[in-house]
């Protein structure tokens, strides 16, 4: 397996880090705040900023890898009213936990470069949408905002420049769909969280119907990073069109379950080798890259892939919001599926008929081939459910349920024949 220490890489957003060293004391020790200073101090332009950030092929680390100075650079500059920055940390995918890091070990990182966003994009009004279900993580990013506010780095005429920029964080209750861009919009309004039509598109119609730019978290922790490296050098950290480094969550039949910061293109053997290999010694044989809504790859392809988007992409999967599932041996496909078609049934808004219809249709299916009930047109008919809501809703939560049922059958259908036609598990129950 190929060393990361031979690639003489280190962590950006989680290094040094041990839990207590969060404060703005502790940040400002470790270079932070610099970049923001040192744009405001010598009135950098916005665009050149903007540009910056293009060159250093950040892209986002929510989910879907949008290019994050291209996405910058929508924003309408002259628009006359008021203007919004969200960052989305209502992480609720399955397998994901790299966000909730971020808040509670470096929330200063995710603060600056929320403040330089605002700064390029001419916003001076800016929110956190935190995950309800860790109150304990919102709280901290409550005092760190406190403590920015007090060194001066958000507020009226930050670090004695003209910017003004006000953050604010807003908790939401735990729903997954509010991890939808349009969703968490909603909510943030009061409203029931339910995804909006598109277009119009947030940059045009966001926050309060004004022009609203969203990124994730890690998206924003790594912008402090690029600037003070250099957009290039930022870059040249991953591979092209894929800069920098992402922090994978490692889960699931590891040694070592845990965060794992990266350059992006590593190898995922070294990622499996950083997390302490295989449990117990046994066998790959699954992986689900980027959250449980991506489609499940075989760990025989996984063990010959790259992890950044474009390698992920050709394995026929997404990296997603980078929440790698590793499944061993002993995991029975058609048991981890019926996980994941319950969590999507539970959690589908309703808002649209396909998914609300569909995801029940879906879990029940699977439900009653893993109990022993199915029948042999069952596999034909979940790829035909699945066809009915991928692409044919509001939010991609339709896509999120049926891409891991059309991934698990394609490359584990022998597994869901045996369960139909035996009425028990392939994998031997003494593993």
């Amino acid at each position: 397996m190929t060393s990361l220490h031979n690639r003489h890489i280190k962590p950006l957003i989680l290094a040094g880090l041990d839990g207590k060293n969060w404060h703005l004391q502790d940040y400002v020790a470790r270079g932070g705040y610099e970049s923001l200073k040192r744009i405001l101090n010598e009135k950098i332009p916005p665009e050149q900023v903007i540009a910056e950030l293009k060159a250093s092929s950040l892209r986002g680390r929510g989910g879907a890898g949008f290019p994050t100075g291209l996405k910058w650079s929508f924003m309408p500059r002259q628009f006359p009213g008021q203007k919004y920055l969200v960052c989305n940390t209502d992480e609720g995918e399955p397998g994901t936990f790299k966000d909730r890091d971020i808040i509670r070990y470096n929330p200063h990182a995710l603060i600056e470069g929320m403040a330089i966003g605002a700064y390029a994009m001419g916003i001076t009004v800016g929110y956190n949408y935190i995950h309800g279900e860790i109150f304990a993580d919102y709280d901290r990013f409550e005092e760190a905002l406190e403590e920015a506010r007090a060194a001066n780095m958000l507020g009226d005429k930050i670090a004695g420049s003209d910017f003004n920029f006000q953050l604010h964080a807003f908790h939401g209750y735990g729903a997954y769909i509010c991890g939808e861009e349009t969703a968490l919009l909603e909510s943030l309004e009061g409203k029931k969280g339910q995804p909006r039509f598109k277009p119009p598109f947030p940059a045009s119609f966001g926050l309060y119907g004004k022009p609203t730019t969203i990124n994730n978290t890690e998206t924003f922790a790594a912008v402090p990073f690029v600037f003070a490296m250099g957009g290039e050098k930022y870059a040249a950290l991953g591979k092209p069109n894929n800069g920098g480094t992402k922090i994978f969550s490692m889960s699931g039949d590891v040694a070592k379950p845990g965060n794992y910061e990266v350059p992006m293109g590593t190898p995922f053997a070294t990622l499996l080798e950083l997390a302490g290999g295989m449990r117990d010694g046994k066998k790959i044989k699954a992986v689900i890259p980027g959250g449980s809504s991506m489609p499940v790859l075989t760990g025989d392809v996984m063990m010959a892939t790259d992890m950044d988007y474009d390698s992920i992409a050709k394995a026929g999967s997404m990296l997603g919001s980078g929440a790698v599932i590793v499944m061993d041996e002993t995991r029975c496909m058609v048991k981890s599926l019926l996980r994941l078609s319950y969590f999507y049934f539970e959690e589908s808004c309703g808002q649209c008929t396909p998914c609300r219809e569909g995801t029940g249709w879906l879990y029940r299916m699977v439900h009653r081939i893993e109990h022993g009930h199915g029948r042999p047109d069952d596999l034909d008919m979940l790829n035909s459910i699945a066809d009915n809501i991928q692409g044919k809703t509001i939010c991609a939560l339709g896509d999120a349920a049926a891409m891991p049922v059309r991934a698990m059958i394609k490359n584990f259908r022998e597994e869901f024949e045996y369960h139909i036609e035996h009425k028990h598990c392939l994998v031997p129950t003494y593993m």
